[in-house]
Order: C-alpha cells, then structure tokens, then sequence
C-alpha cells in the first residue's frame, strides 16, 4: 500500500470541502436563474403598500424615502408589504440601527388581511437574534426533520444555528434568503444561521417590520430561482 504524506491528505480534504461546499450551494441555485430585481426603487414606495395598526397615526412619519435609504421610524408597529406574491426566491436585503438596536424582521410567505401579525414566516431582525425563524399564526416548518410547528401558540421562535453574526449598531448588514419550494435558509453577513424544511406556505408578500426603534434598509433584491 503506498503510504500518504502529509500533502496529499490535505489535498483529498480540501477537494472533499470544495465538492461537500458546492453541493450544498447548488440546493438553492437554479439551472437558469432570472434576473434580479430591485424591490426599492430608491424614489417612491411604487410595488409597496405600508400598514401600521394606529390608524390615527401618520404612515409618511413612520415610513420614508431617504435616497437609496428606506428609514422607518419604528412606531407605531405595522410593516410595509410587497403587492406582489413571491415564491421561490433569493431575497437580499441589507440593514442598520442608526440609533439603539431594538426589533424588526423580515416577513415571507405573509397573507391573509393587512394586521400586524399575518400568517407569515418570520427571519427575525431583533438585535442579537437575527437569523433566528418565528412561526406566526399557525405557520409550520421543520428542523432537522422534526416539526416546529404549534397551532395553539401565535409565535413559535426557532434559535438561530450559530453566535450571532451580526455587526454593531451604525453598520450595514446583510440578509440572504433563499426560498426554494418547501425550504428556507437564511444567511447574516454570510453566515448560515438557519434552514427549515417542510414549510406550510410556499408564496405570499415579503413585509419589512416597524416594531421598536429606527431601523434603515436599502438594496432590497430579489432573484426568482425557477
């Protein structure tokens, strides 16, 4: 038997994570991806509708256009939505805590009537746990094979894989979502903080919360991957 050297096993085991690495990619890679698409034009709310739950309150004073920024003031709660329904997808979006860092999320698959809190799947914002998933009324997923989801609990919080990933207030961060039939995997600056399988809904709106302090977004894409 020819006896390895030191070099040759750490050829075999860099080949191995280069192929372990590309399999697990392709999961969510499309043999003919569509073109991105900004959600935020960078100019007006055109694609968007904005809902908060106080009616008396002024929606221009919790939602507004700064630039290439899209800043929400955080009060009252309410989240501003996609008219249109999406499925399989790659949503990037990218955010900041101007001020202290409080809570907000990123809603996929909502529906049902305007409320501020729709039938969704949450990829959570709040400060700390971002990449964490949260079950809204009723929703379903399953981790590892085993199911989340409990009709008798309006949230259910699936934690979040690893430490969190996040960077201090005042800096950019990022969100890569990928939706592809039944399964959800969620990126933070890179960083694969979770997956779940086995989702109960599979298309609806993508809403951005206003639920705390000032939170700003901006480059909002998304990649349709059928």
């Amino acid at each position: 038997m020819t006896r390895m050297t030191g070099r040759m096993v750490l050829l075999i085991v860099a080949a191995a994570l280069v192929i372990a690495m590309t399999g697990c990619g392709s999961m969510f890679r499309s043999k003919s991806p569509g073109k991105k698409v900004m959600l935020y034009n960078g100019q007006d709310f055109t694609g968007w509708t904005r809902f908060i739950e106080d009616p008396s309150a002024d929606v221009n004073d919790v939602w507004r256009i700064r630039g290439d920024v899209l800043y929400c003031a955080g009060k009252p709660n309410g989240y501003i939505r996609t008219n249109q329904k999406y499925k399989n997808y790659h949503l990037h979006v990218e955010w900041r805590w101007p001020e202290t860092p409080t809570n907000s999320g990123v809603l996929l698959h909502a529906s049902g009537k305007d409320q501020v809190w729709p039938v969704c799947i949450e990829c959570q914002l709040k400060a700390g746990n971002a990449g964490d998933f949260v079950l809204i009324n009723g929703t379903g997923l399953s981790i590892n094979g085993v199911s989340q989801k409990n009709s008798a609990k309006q949230f259910v919080v699936i934690e979040k894989k690893s430490p969190t990933s996040e960077l201090p207030a005042g800096q950019w961060n990022s969100y890569d979502i990928y939706c592809q039939g039944a399964t959800i995997r969620c990126l933070v600056n890179g960083v694969v903080q979770n997956e779940g399988t086995d989702a109960s809904a599979t298309s609806g709106w993508i809403c951005l919360q206003s639920e705390g302090s000032p939170i700003e977004f901006r480059n909002i894409s998304i990649q349709p991957l059928d």
